[in-house]
Formats: C-alpha cells, sequence, structure tokens
C-alpha cells in the first residue's frame, strides 16, 4: 500500500538488517563480514556504472569563457610524476584488506560494461615502485635526503584532497601517502585530514589552490561518451587539463562519423590510450553495489530495465 523510505547513519546499517527492520537496505562494503550472515536475508550484487579516481589539478576554470585553462607550468603537469603516483599505489592490497574483496581496481576509464567500447588491453597502473622510481628519476625529480625535489631544484610537496566518506577513508589514504613516501614523494593531507564531503566539493569545484592532487568518483550514464566530463568546456574536468589531441578525440567520439558502432568503437580506445599516456585522471576502484532484501520480499531486481530510482553526480 505505500513505500516508506528512511536515511540512517552508516554504523547503524548493520543491525538495522539483521533486524530487518528495513525490508530493503544498502549494504555498507566495509561492514559485510559483520552482515554477511544476516538470517532471512537474500544479498543481490551488481558492479554500477563508476569509478574512483585520482585526479590532478593542472589548471583552473575561467568563468568568463567558460572554459578549463591549463596551467603548463604547474606542479603536476609533468606525465612521469602523475604516472609514478599511480604505480606507488598498492590498489589490490588495499582493496582485499579495506573492502573484504568487494572492491577492485579498473584500468581505464570507460568501464568494462560499456563492452566493445572499453579497451581491455590497456593494464592500467599496477603497483610497482621500481617503475615509479625509474620515472621519476628519469624526469629530474631528484632525491634530496629523504624526499625528491622538482626538476628545478625547489622543494616539492604535493597537497592531497581526500573525502570522509567512510570510516576507511583516512587509514586508505594514509597508507597511500606512505607508499609515496616509499618513492621520495612527500605528500600531505590538505588541513591535515580527509575533508567533509561538502567542503571538498567546494574546494576542487573551486580549484582551491591549496590542492594539487584529489581523490573523487563518477557515477556514470548509459551513454558512455565522456564528454561531459573532460572536453575543455567542462566544468566538471576538475583536473582542469586541455588538450588539441583530446579535444580532436573526443569529438571523433561524438561525431558522425560515429553511427558506425565499429568507427565509435576505435574512437572509445584511442582516447582511452591517450587518457592513459598522459594520466590526467588515474582510475583506481569501483566496487560491488550490495542490497539486502528481506526474503519475504519477492521480484527485486537490480537490472538497468527495472531501475526507479536516479542518481547523479558524486559518488559518496
Amino acid at each position: 500500500e505505500k513505500v516508506s523510505m528512511t536515511v540512517i547513519g552508516t554504523n547503524s546499517v548493520t543491525q538495522a538488517i539483521k533486524s530487518h527492520k528495513f525490508d530493503i537496505a544498502g549494504v555498507v562494503n566495509t561492514q559485510w563480514d559483520d552482515v554477511k550472515n544476516a538470517t532471512d536475508t537474500n544479498f543481490i550484487g551488481k558492479v554500477p556504472l563508476s569509478y574512483n579516481y585520482l585526479g590532478f589539478k593542472v589548471g583552473k576554470w575561467d568563468k568568463k569563457s567558460g572554459k578549463n585553462v591549463e596551467n603548463k607550468n604547474s606542479k603536476m603537469d609533468n606525465p612521469s610524476l602523475r604516472k609514478a603516483m599511480a604505480y606507488a599505489m598498492n590498489v589490490d592490497a588495499v582493496a582485499k584488506r579495506y573492502y573484504h574483496g568487494l572492491a577492485f581496481r579498473v584500468n581505464t576509464l570507460i568501464p568494462e560494461q560499456f563492452g566493445d567500447y572499453t579497451d581491455k588491453s590497456i593494464k592500467g597502473y599496477p603497483y610497482n615502485l621500481k617503475k615509479a622510481n625509474e620515472l621519476l628519476d628519469k624526469a629530474g625529480y631528484k632525491k634530496k635526503g629523504e624526499y625528491r625535489v622538482q626538476p628545478n631544484g625547489k622543494k616539492l610537496v604535493i597537497n592531497l584532497a581526500v573525502r570522509n566518506n567512510s570510516t576507511t577513508a583516512e587509514p586508505v589514504w594514509r597508507n597511500y601517502i606512505q607508499q609515496w613516501k616509499k618513492v621520495g614523494l612527500d605528500v600531505k593531507f590538505v588541513g591535515g585530514r580527509p575533508m567533509e564531503f561538502n567542503n571538498w566539493v567546494q574546494a576542487v569545484q573551486s580549484d582551491d589552490p591549496r590542492i594539487d592532487v584529489f581523490e573523487g568518483g563518477w557515477s556514470l550514464s548509459s551513454e558512455p561518451s565522456p564528454n561531459d566530463l573532460y572536453n575543455e568546456a567542462a566544468p566538471y574536468n576538475f583536473a582542469r587539463f586541455v588538450s588539441p589531441k583530446q579535444t580532436k578525440l573526443l569529438a571523433d567520439i561524438d561525431s558522425e562519423k560515429a553511427f558506425n558502432p565499429t568507427y565509435r568503437a576505435n574512437a572509445f580506445k584511442k582516447w582511452q590510450k591517450w587518457m592513459y599516456d598522459e594520466a590526467y585522471v588515474v582510475p583506481t576502484t569501483n566496487q560491488y553495489s550490495i542490497t539486502a532484501v528481506n526474503k519475504k520480499v519477492t521480484g527485486w531486481s537490480l537490472k538497468p530495465s527495472a531501475n526507479t530510482w536516479f542518481t547523479a553526480g558524486f559518488v559518496k
């Protein structure tokens, strides 16, 4: 006769599921081991159309022109530095330890659910401290004591903005900071700790000058074109990178020629390869979305065709 919806704190979710307070409830993945044996409950999982990422600030949003403007002299505008940071992240170990195996590393910005549009040949940046050190050495980031300096000899401190969106946010990113230290990179939280979500949004959107690197996440629509997130005129291009080459690659994806599925698939793969080589935005993880369903409820489905909800914007 009716549907009642309630928002509760994440710390209350597991007990609510076990006590059958709700017929349908979203599982907090970090609590999976505590909830997975709940009685009279079915658990339905899916891989959502989303990904988490590490972004590198290399410019600003110009309100007057309505475009992103890249600063070629910015601290993070060096692909070797960006790739080194990606290779130094032990993403697989983090997914296993902190997310009970429900999270997994992703290699490209076009999720595998998009089939032929995904470039499966891209291997991403698996944990490789040797490769990270080689990239930094070759690019001129020399060690001076415990940490490296910039190629111009100036001190290098990388300021990281992280969302405080879970109980694991701080330990996960303190782990990554320790990994970066192993290759001589001095990375610090903006403000000394992960940021409250709304503060993070404001700081990242406004190109807060304190931010050099930020982590984030996107939920995607069923249309895989990345134009709305990464083109020159995209406000959501929070890294603020601009390239004539990328502009052409994105235009090809949505061109008239792309009505041919084979042409469009190849266009997607060319863009993914360019993004992999430039590493302005590095995909990190995705994770299963699990819903707890009381066994007395039948016919509940997570298929796209059964979707009755609309979500957009940031992954919280």
